[in-house]
């Protein structure tokens, strides 16, 4: 039964995210390639959980096994597609994942910011060009919609930097305590887990290919 690998971007990124690629350059190494679509769907400033999981469903569609890493955002849509379809997800690989958005988003840009989201419809957000697009309030609205924290069907493995001031640590060491199926990696890092490619990297085809110790 063929597998097909996929790795899902975070927020205002895009199909070429470094993390995607370090990921996919040591699957290469097993003669393993990782499917990196783009989630911007419709469009960055358009953007909505609901248009990224049908454009998955399209993508996957007819696939009998799926394994699937995720940063961030991505974390968070791997996670619930999963929980969505979990007859086909079999090993998921999330790192610093996003679950429970909307309770974050004040945090993250400031409730001022945050009223003025969604007085005016949109806000400008820094985007993957460099500059800045405005984004529309329905990713906001949307992301109320689903779970706040998707149930994973399958063996996962988290890695999360300690020092993640985007999504705090402290979520997914709650999420892998309580759920014997989830195993948490700590690495002594930040939100963008520069630092840890090695860790990234090993963990990746341990995990996803199956060819770890605990496999």
């Amino acid at each position: 039964m063929a597998v097909r690998y996929v790795h899902l971007h975070g927020f205002a990124s895009g199909a070429d995210s470094v993390k995607g690629q370090k990921i996919a350059e040591a699957l290469r190494a097993h003669g393993v390639e990782l499917e990196t679509p783009d989630l911007n769907r419709p469009s960055f400033a358009k953007l909505t959980y609901t248009a990224c999981l049908a454009y998955l469903d399209e993508l996957l569609a007819g696939a009998d096994r799926v394994r699937m890493s995720g940063s961030s955002m991505g974390g968070y849509l791997a996670a619930l597609w999963a929980q969505l379809d979990p007859d086909r997800v079999d090993r998921l690989l999330l790192l610093c994942p996003g679950f429970d958005l909307p309770t974050r988003w004040p945090t993250l840009v400031g409730a001022d910011a945050m009223a003025k989201w969604e007085r005016d419809g949109e806000l400008e957000m820094p985007d993957r060009q460099g500059g800045t697009t405005a984004v529309h309030w329905e990713f906001i609205a949307d992301a109320r919609r689903h779970p706040a924290i998707p149930e994973v069907p399958c063996p996962t493995v988290i890695i999360h930097g300690r020092h993640d001031i985007v999504v705090p640590i402290s979520g997914s060491r709650r999420y892998a305590q309580a759920r014997d199926h989830v195993r948490l990696i700590e690495v002594d890092d930040v939100h963008t887990l520069e630092r840890s490619a090695d860790v990234l990297q090993r963990v990746a085809v341990e995990h996803l290919l199956g060819l770890g110790r605990e496999n």
